[in-house]
């Protein structure tokens, strides 16, 4: 029985694990416009995995007004865009 315990929660480390590197997959894309005062950023992207959309020009919320500072016009950026409260939301730049 405890054997059976320990390899099912082996097995749901994994998957949840599995599942968060999944979720903070980076995408690659191109700064258009920066709205610091509407903590909003305008992206250029590539195909969103995570989100099953296709590559396109779009206007993502900014929750981390600190991530605004690394996301300057003009620039080339790797992102992670996620669904925060139904909206969507950059939540990680590099």
């Amino acid at each position: 029985m405890k054997i059976a315990m320990r390899l099912g929660l082996a097995v749901l480390l994994s998957a949840s694990a599995a599942f968060g590197a999944f979720a903070q997959e980076f995408t690659k894309g191109a700064v258009t416009k920066v709205d610091a005062k509407s903590k909003k950023v305008t992206i250029k992207h590539e195909d969103l995995k995570n989100l099953d959309m296709p590559a396109m020009t779009m206007v993502f919320r900014v929750e981390d007004p600190a991530l605004l500072e690394k996301l300057k016009e003009g620039s080339n950026v790797e992102f992670v865009a996620e669904r925060v409260n139904g909206k969507l939301t950059v939540t990680q730049v590099k």
